[in-house]
């Protein structure tokens, strides 16, 4: 016979070691602890919902799952009068599978429903607008700039919300905000020829990264630093730096940043949109 030993633990804790595991890549991990848990207090319940919904976001960008929709659902029925988090994951989810049209990654508007792209948008400026602190308006802001950079090619209307959110990030404390918003304002940099304040920013985003834990989002920014190694003729540097990511990036069930390390080593920069046939 066997059984089973129970603890308690203060909620906020474990929604805390939680969101470390997914920080650092370990997402199933991450997910057993909060299904391990049971409580009988609702609203305990609803916050426990809310975490698993956002480790299982971070799980489906970085290991190509597809584990959020239902958590998302699961969340939004334990808010039955709303909730801003669970609203933003929602948003965060279908900004993610918009990207995707016939099983390709798409950048920009072709292929994808007008009507979609602009309720995503509004619902982003709603949620900016309907923000309870200013850590939350930054990270509104900042999927406005995503939404505008990737799913309306609006380059020149995507950086200033990156500034927004990179302001907000600074005010608040929020490094994995602020490495977002720097790796996107280099991205910019860089397609405009200014490979200086790029690698600035990219190394700064990396710095932050690491020091927030975020083992896939730094793996990410050294690629970048390896798309600069290799613009200023350090063509050496950067294949051992790429070799080494994608090395990582598979070692912790990151697919899709690993084949971008190998394709990057096969002469692809992973700083341009992909080939995108028919359009």
């Amino acid at each position: 016979m066997t059984s089973t030993a129970n603890t308690v633990i203060p909620v906020e804790e474990l929604i805390a070691a939680a969101h470390e595991l997914s920080v650092t890549g370990r997402w199933e991990r991450a997910s057993r602890l909060l299904d391990a848990c049971a409580t009988d207090a609702s609203d305990s319940r609803a916050r426990i919902a809310r975490a698993a919904a956002q480790v299982a976001l971070e799980q489906d960008w970085f290991a190509g799952t597809d584990t959020a929709t239902a958590r998302i659902e699961t969340a939004e029925k334990e808010f039955p009068g709303g909730d801003w988090d669970v609203d933003f994951a929602r948003l965060r989810n279908t900004y993610r599978r918009l990207l995707v049209v016939n099983g390709t990654l798409r950048l920009g508007p072709d292929g994808k429903d007008p009507e979609a792209l602009t309720s995503l948008l509004r619902g982003a400026e709603a949620l900016r607008d309907g923000a309870p602190d200013e850590g939350r308006r930054g990270w509104a802001e900042m999927y406005l700039g995503l939404i505008t950079d990737n799913h309306f090619a609006d380059l020149a209307g995507a950086p200033p919300h990156y500034a927004s959110a990179l302001r907000a990030a600074e005010s608040v404390d929020d490094p994995l905000l602020a490495r977002e918003a720097l790796r996107h304002l280099g991205d910019h940099d860089h397609d405009a020829g200014d490979h200086d304040l790029a690698l600035e920013r990219w190394r700064r985003a990396t710095a932050l990264g690491a020091g927030a834990g975020t083992v896939p989002g730094t793996l990410s920014q050294q690629l970048l630093l390896a798309v600069l190694a290799r613009d200023s003729g350090d063509e050496a540097g950067a294949r051992a730096l790429a070799t080494e990511v994608a090395r990582w990036a598979e070692a912790i069930g990151a697919p899709r940043l690993a084949a971008q390390a190998r394709d990057f080593l096969t002469g692809v920069d992973p700083t341009q949109p992909p080939e995108q046939n028919g359009s």
